[in-house]
């Protein structure tokens, strides 16, 4: 987790970002300031209260998707604050009168979120990758891997939010186990060995490794789409017969060709190459 501070207007928004997620955190309060124009804290927090009672009233989910992280607080020492990702804090700021909600949406696409119109019109989502990846000298081939292996994960994650999986923290363990039984490396150690930080692991995979993550994960939900898997301990049952599917198949691989799967390859500048070959 890393912790800065971003600006809207002359609003300080408390922001965190979690590398595993890949996802930043904003501090609601601090955004529901920045919305009504209050800089007082404490009348910032009464008001988010109440917009938490009335939007509990209504039945809305959005109040449940806010987590509680460490944010520094005014008297310097780290405190459990409220937080929501970019996605959570759209419903909200739609339930706040303000004529500075759209400018916090476009700010928010600025500085921690790219793909906000992306929600409506997912093809824009699919376009700008393609595009992405072409300008960063991805193949025909291994474009064509990536986006059929998106394929295969989205899948398995609406398969996850209709059989009780409902927590960000809870997709983010599911994978993590389907990864690590077919790679015997976690999300984070794959990710390292890679030399990355806040990238996007499967943006740096080999075409291969690609392969593997999409058959793990096309296993994952098919064996638990027939035990009609639901919640964490089922599904990470799944997720491990799934995964090792995968990782037979990786194994008979590697001893067919003598070459390791997992690898250290990475699309990053050469220069971020060389100083963690220097490392």
């Amino acid at each position: 987790m890393k912790n800065t501070l971003a600006v809207f207007e002359d609003f300080k928004i408390r922001r965190i970002y979690d590398e595993e997620k890949e996802t930043w955190y904003f501090s609601v309060v601090d955004i529901i300031g920045a919305l009504i124009q209050q800089k007082n804290f404490q009348t910032a927090r009464k008001y988010w209260n109440k917009l938490k009672e009335r939007l509990n009233k209504e039945g809305s989910e959005t109040v449940t998707k806010c987590h509680q992280l460490k944010l520094q607080a005014e008297d310097g020492k780290m405190r459990l604050t409220d937080v929501a990702n970019p996605e959570t804090l759209l419903r909200l700021i739609q339930s706040v009168p303000s004529p500075k909600a759209e400018p916090i949406k476009m700010w928010l696409a600025k500085v921690g979120y790219e793909r906000m119109q992306e929600i409506a019109d997912p093809e824009k989502s699919l376009n700008r990758a393609r595009e992405n990846w072409q300008k960063h000298g991805r193949s025909g081939k291994w474009i064509q891997q990536r986006m059929m292996g998106q394929e295969t994960r989205n899948k398995l994650t609406d398969y996850w939010s209709e059989h009780d999986i409902k927590k960000e923290e809870e997709f983010a363990i599911l994978t993590n186990v389907i990864h690590q039984e077919w790679s015997d490396v976690t999300v984070k150690e794959h990710k390292k060995l890679k030399g990355l930080k806040t990238q996007n692991l499967r943006d740096h995979m080999t075409e291969a490794e690609l392969i593997f993550t999409a058959l793990a994960e096309l296993s994952s939900r098919q064996i638990a789409e027939t035990a009609e898997a639901k919640g964490m301990t089922e599904n990470k049952i799944a997720g491990i017969k799934g995964g090792s599917i995968a990782k037979k198949a990786r194994l008979e691989l590697e001893e067919k060709t003598g070459k390791k799967v997992i690898s250290k390859e990475n699309y990053l500048p050469t220069k971020n190459i060389k100083a963690i070959d220097s490392k």
